[in-house]
């Protein structure tokens, strides 16, 4: 049988016709990508184009680049298909490398607040960008740090993808913060935070407007969520200046409170989908978007050798209340590198 997308090299993209997942299947492209020294540090890095450099005179602080080994390429139509039952499409999208410092041993959370401000401009300048891109559906920030994060390399680095599907988690969001709308006229988000601001025991820290609290259902230990109290519902339109100034902070606090957990783990930017897209299901989603949905961040610690969360996906098990861990971090010095 021959396969439209699956040759040499290539990637494609199946999905579940039962969780309604996309998985990325088949062989990426094996650049030659040195282990050591480190393809990040400005010295080594492999000739590539630059997608953005911060700041954008002089020396450059934060830069964005596409990856080495990109799961998804800029090029081309997704040309979805079906092979009898099942949906498949070319890997097309982007995935960049956001290269946080030129300095190899500095971590995110030993920045300034100025620094990872810089990091949260980059974020939301490439989520822009890769927005106005009427093929990509959605586009994800996310971060791994630590080995048991499944980090690529010890700089301090992000990735960001934008894909021709909304995640499967997302849409989960987009359901429910629809439905919550529709029943109640108000964002389930902004009542949540409301929530948790007034019982206070699963608050971590609160900074001007963004506050760091460990959701109720948490699905692993010590798992923090930051929201603004304004509702927005695009990471990318938060304005500079003294708002985006405490978020960073409100963030570079909170790393250094989790990492004194543990030194691993996951990152992602929530924000809403590309409403450029009007094809399909995600149509109905942009008639109360602006309102239902709230953009926030989820950082996951990686507490457990071996969590049970994994054994049975979709079903998590927690052996930390949040309330618990909430107390735990609260008592943490955020200062602490």
């Amino acid at each position: 049988m021959s396969h439209r997308f699956g040759l040499r090299g290539m990637m494609e993209l199946r999905k579940d016709p039962i969780t309604r997942s996309w998985v990325v299947a088949g062989h990426p492209e094996r650049e030659k990508v040195r282990p050591d020294p480190c393809p990040l540090c400005a010295e080594n890095r492999i000739e590539t184009k630059t997608l953005l450099d911060l700041p954008s005179q002089g020396k450059w602080q934060v830069r964005v680049y596409p990856h080495f080994r990109p799961l998804y390429r800029i090029e081309g139509d997704p040309g979805r298909s079906a092979e009898g039952i099942y949906d498949r499409m070319a890997s097309v999208g982007a995935h960049e490398i956001v290269v946080e410092t030129p300095d190899h041993t500095r971590a995110l959370s030993q920045m300034t607040d100025e620094e990872i401000e810089r990091v949260l401009d980059a974020y939301a300048r490439r989520i822009a960008d890769l927005k106005r891109d009427a093929r990509f559906k959605y586009v994800t920030v996310f971060k791994n740090t630590g080995a048991q994060a499944g980090e690529e390399w010890p700089h301090a680095h992000s990735q960001i993808t934008a894909t021709t599907f909304v995640p499967r988690r997302i849409l989960y969001e987009l359901r429910s913060a629809r439905e919550w709308f529709r029943e109640r006229e108000r964002c389930v988000f902004c009542d949540i935070l409301r929530q948790e601001i007034r019982q206070s025991k699963r608050m971590v820290d609160s900074l001007g407007d963004y506050h760091a609290f460990c959701p109720y259902a948490s699905r692993v230990p010590y798992e923090v969520w930051i929201l603004p109290r304004t509702h927005n519902h695009q990471f990318e339109t938060v304005l500079s200046g003294e708002n985006r100034r405490h978020m960073a902070s409100l963030l570079g606090r909170t790393l250094r409170r989790l990492l004194q957990v543990s030194p691993s783990y996951h990152l992602v930017v929530h924000t809403a989908p590309n409403t450029l897209q009007t094809k399909g299901e995600l149509s109905a989603y942009w008639r109360t978007i602006a309102g239902d949905y709230h953009w926030h961040f989820e950082i996951l610690p990686i507490v457990e050798q071996r969590s049970k969360s994994y054994s049975i996906k979709e079903v998590y098990f927690n052996g930390t209340l949040p309330e618990d861990a909430a107390e735990r971090l609260r008592q943490f010095d955020p200062a602490n590198q």
